[in-house]
């Protein structure tokens, strides 16, 4: 825990924040806002989940929240402190599952070689004997065994790949991860097993999460609170089964709606 923190105190907190883009030159150069005065907390052992359509500031938000976008106006913090685009002041502290294995797994490499590898950055005097003993009992953890370890990613399934990249996310022992749209590629029934995975990991870990998706039925399983991103803003956010029962904005209930037709 950072010495500004307290028990009680977020692991993640975004204050008022926007963010804005910048497209084209000249007469036809157009400002976009990402992300509109947003604000909410992420405890450890919770995770917020965040809906919206697409260009809704979803990902944008996993970017700031990340710290490898800065705020343009508002505060992010991380632990107690303001979060700044130095990767290397949280190292190990933060991960990120994405949505392609692909996008983090080298097709070069062992499997075993790419869930080491962010150990061996934040814990340079551990040999390479612990490490591959770490990353063996991580493997295990997301429920693949050790004749895992040698493979190539090509020669797993994609529920497996996402497995190893949950792997890789959490062999550092991370205080908050990034899920992003982390099982939209999947098919149903890998879904239901990688959101399991994702609840029973946070049960034994306590870190803090993310859960950006489009899916409401998968953020509803995997979220202790909503938001909901329209145009750039947070127009609710609310405890699950709050949300689920009791949606107070227009655009939440046209989603809710959707989900059920």
């Amino acid at each position: 825990m950072s010495p500004s923190q307290t028990p009680e105190s977020p692991v993640v907190s975004v204050k008022d924040v926007t963010v804005t883009f910048t497209r084209g030159m000249g007469r036809s150069r157009t400002t976009v806002t990402a992300m509109r005065k947003v604000s909410f907390d992420i405890f450890a052992g919770q995770t917020l989940g965040l809906v919206g359509e697409s260009g809704s500031g979803k990902s944008t938000t996993g970017a700031v929240v990340l710290g490898l976008r800065a705020p343009d106006s508002g505060t992010s913090e991380f632990e107690g402190r303001p979060l700044t685009t130095r990767l290397r002041d949280r190292a190990g502290r933060v991960g990120a599952v994405l949505q392609h294995p692909a996008w983090s797994l080298d097709p070069r490499r062992r499997v075993i070689d790419s869930v080491v590898e962010p150990l061996t950055v934040v814990d340079r005097r551990g040999g390479a004997a612990a490490h591959r003993a770490r990353a063996l009992a991580m493997l295990d953890d997301v429920g693949l065994g050790e004749m895992f370890a040698d493979r190539r990613p090509h020669e797993l399934s994609g529920g497996q790949r996402q497995r190893v990249s949950v792997a890789r996310a959490l062999i550092t022992n991370p205080r908050f991860i990034v899920f992003d749209e982390a099982v939209s590629a999947l098919d149903v029934s890998v879904q239901a097993q990688i959101l399991n995975l994702i609840v029973d990991l946070q049960r034994e870990h306590g870190f803090a999460a993310l859960f950006i998706s489009h899916d409401l039925g998968a953020v509803r399983y995997a979220s202790h609170a909503v938001g909901v991103m329209q145009a750039g803003s947070l127009v609710e956010l609310a405890e699950t089964k709050t949300f689920y029962a009791t949606p107070t904005h227009p655009y939440s209930r046209q989603l809710l709606q959707e989900l059920s037709e």
